[in-house]
């Protein structure tokens, strides 16, 4: 055999070799986890995030590691048109949506969303109103409809609009065009713009150009966006965050959704936005957080401060125990310890850790109030099914927000399973849960789910009191 046949052959076994796997973990504080603890978590390495580690002025270097689409970037034009436009755009459907029109052109257009469009003008006025200004940018605004809505309805100073898709500019502009554009001082109101949202949020940024309210309402369940937004928001300014893949937060498909596992993609979207807010050298503030079932759509406003993570045991992480059904909330320095109640302090093979996350208060329960007073004032509340949605929603929210209400909820399918006996009636068990001196209220996420600090065992000996009856 020659020496070309031999190194024919060898490249053929280099070739066919499976490849080596890795005998090590590295797990990240940044990196969500879900596992069941078949073995003690404290032979797991963790340690909780540090902001101190993180500076602000390393905020430059980390925005430039986004990635960007390769869009061109289409600057605003008086009569909306542009030289890589082929003027195809079709007009779409007339939409009237709280007393505004407007057409949605080929834009992917969703009429369900309305009351989270709703929420978030009621958030921008109010911002408005405290704060004298306010400066939005809307970095994917699709047909332009919330951009109008923040312009007419919030009384925006100035409206940023940009959507990668240029082939929608004629009909953001024509939604548009019924707003002044330039006011009696000379200043701009309102730009449509055509490019990579990161790109305009990073720019921003550079440029020291700062708003008032960003929001990015994205496509998946990818927090690419989060870092840029909070970035190029102002102190105190506000961020409007989405998430539309329900089945990755979840927990059903963990590579596709690392930030957003476990029982309720709320609480995973509110521990990403913390992380990318303490890894900039901010923190923030939750101020409401929706659910949609449409999409399904997970929005959350929160509100950005300078400073470090504040250390009130928000976050952390959350256990599922599959053979009794209880959930607890865990902190960074009980990993060790961490077990349920039906294993007497044992690791248990049934119990399912999930974290970190957001394990605090779903809503402000103060500025849900606040947001209900001014719809009142509107006349968005009791009128029709749309205002009744809406005031339900918001008192909803406000019952979620008592403090003594833990993190997600409980089904009562599932506490019925559990007991063996039909589902008992939902205001009756949260009528006797008060009753028993517990904090009860309904979730606006799921219908026939409850949020309560009482034990999955306690409920499950309540629902067959009421069977019994």
């Amino acid at each position: 055999m020659n020496r070309t046949e031999k190194k024919r052959k060898e490249k053929k076994k280099q070739k066919d070799k499976p490849p080596t796997k890795s005998k090590t973990l590295s797990l990240s504080p940044n990196f969500q986890m879900q596992f069941p603890l078949s073995r003690p978590i404290s032979s797991l390495s963790f340690s909780p995030p540090n902001p101190n580690t993180n500076p602000r002025n390393k905020t430059l270097s980390l925005l430039l590691s986004l990635p960007f689409q390769n869009h061109s970037t289409i600057t605003d034009h008086d009569d909306g048109s542009s030289s890589n436009n082929n003027n195809n755009d079709h007009r779409g459907l007339l939409i009237s949506e709280r007393g505004l029109k407007f057409h949605t052109g080929d834009s992917f257009f969703r009429s369900e969303s309305a009351v989270g469009r709703d929420l978030a003008v009621l958030s921008a006025a109010l911002h408005k109103r405290s704060n004298q200004n306010l400066r939005v940018l809307d970095a994917m605004c699709g047909c332009g409809v919330r951009s109008l809505r923040y312009l007419r309805q919030a009384g925006a100073d100035f409206v940023w609009a940009n959507d990668a898709n240029e082939d929608y500019r004629h009909t953001i502009v024509s939604n548009l065009s019924g707003e002044i554009r330039v006011s009696d001082g000379g200043t701009r109101r309102w730009v449509v713009t055509h490019s990579d949202a990161n790109r305009v949020l990073v720019e921003r940024y550079l440029e020291r150009d700062f708003f008032d309210l960003i929001d990015v309402d994205s496509f998946g369940s990818d927090s690419g966006f989060l870092r840029s937004a909070i970035a190029a928001v102002r102190i105190g300014g506000l961020v409007y965050g989405t998430s539309t893949d329900g089945y990755s937060s979840g927990g059903h498909r963990p590579q596709h959704g690392m930030w957003w596992i476990c029982k309720s993609p709320i609480v995973k979207f509110r521990g990403g936005a913390l992380r990318e807010a303490v890894v900039l050298g901010f923190h923030i503030s939750p101020l409401f957080s929706y659910y949609s079932y449409h999409g399904p759509v997970f929005r959350v406003m929160f509100r950005v401060n300078r400073g470090k993570l504040p250390d009130n045991g928000c976050y952390g992480f959350i256990s599922y125990c599959n053979l009794c059904g209880n959930s607890q909330a865990f902190s960074w320095h009980e990993l060790g310890k961490i077990s349920c109640p039906c294993s007497n302090g044992e690791v248990s093979r049934s119990l399912v850790v999930s974290g970190p996350l957001w394990t605090g208060p779903l809503h402000d329960g103060d500025y849900v109030t606040e947001m209900l007073k001014l719809a009142e004032e509107w006349g968005w509340t009791g009128n029709g099914m749309k205002g009744t949605d809406l005031e339900k929603l918001l008192k909803q929210m406000i019952d979620e927000s008592d403090p003594d209400l833990p993190f997600g909820y409980i089904r009562l399918d599932e506490v019925a399973s559990r007991a063996k006996v039909n589902s008992p009636p939902l205001r009756t068990i949260i009528s006797t849960l008060h009753e028993e001196g517990y904090a009860a209220s309904r979730s606006h996420i799921a219908s026939n789910a409850i949020k309560t600090n009482c034990p999955m065992s306690k409920c499950i000996q309540i629902a067959k009191q009421l069977q019994s009856l």
